[in-house]
């Protein structure tokens, strides 16, 4: 562990995964979006895994879950992005994507949040926007984040900057994070492993996680 000025500085997964100062960030697991990923079986797979790895260790855990406005209730930039998510000229073209309670917003099976775990609705990218994460991490001591899911080329990356500009260190998992186009996946990667985000995959985050780093 690096130390400076009073402070402990983690830099590798080993430092950073421990239940008192992690959290993990399971990212738009849902029916209507895991299934767009590429190698969605893998993906969802590892997910599985990392959070099984997650609850052995006594980490929290916390959902996130996209939900779309009822036309007549959306603003400019949700039905902007409607029409360019749908391929519609005319915003009265559009259907909400994820309405509340539909089959395609729910949380997939695989991942079913348990009851000590918290579910956050959102409309925007990032996580943190419009829902309580900030506040409820900060509550627990929270300093890090390590973000599972999907899509990570449109919300998981938005997610792991907001993370990095309030002062979280973010831990992305990388074969945990599905894609839908591997040419936007690797500038994502590219740029977050440049701006200094941790990078790892499941295999070494299930191998700490039970054991608290340690």
């Amino acid at each position: 562990m690096n130390k400076a000025y009073g402070l402990d500085i983690p830099v590798t997964p080993e430092e950073v995964c421990h239940p008192d100062r992690m959290a993990l960030l399971v990212y738009d697991m849902q029916a209507g979006i895991v299934h767009q990923a590429l190698n969605a079986q893998r993906v969802t797979s590892n997910v599985v895994s990392v959070i099984a790895a997650a609850r052995k260790g006594g980490y929290r855990i916390f959902f996130s879950r996209h939900l779309s406005l009822p036309n007549q209730a959306a603003g400019v930039s949700q039905l902007r992005t409607a029409m360019a998510w749908q391929r519609k000229d005319k915003a009265e073209e559009t259907k909400p994507s994820f309405p509340r309670d539909s089959p395609q917003a729910r949380i997939i099976p695989e991942v079913t949040p348990l009851e000590s775990e918290v579910i956050f609705d959102k409309l925007g990218m990032s996580f943190f926007v419009g829902t309580p994460l900030e506040i409820a991490l900060r509550d627990c001591g929270i300093s890090a984040v390590a973000i599972v899911g999907v899509v990570l080329e449109v919300g998981i990356e938005p997610t792991v900057r907001h993370a990095a500009d309030l002062g979280f260190l973010p831990v992305l998992i990388a074969d945990a994070c599905g894609s839908v186009n591997e040419a936007a996946r690797k500038r994502s990667l590219d740029a977050l492993t440049f701006s200094g985000s941790i990078v790892t995959d499941s295999a070494t985050v299930c191998g700490l996680l039970p054991r608290g780093g340690q």
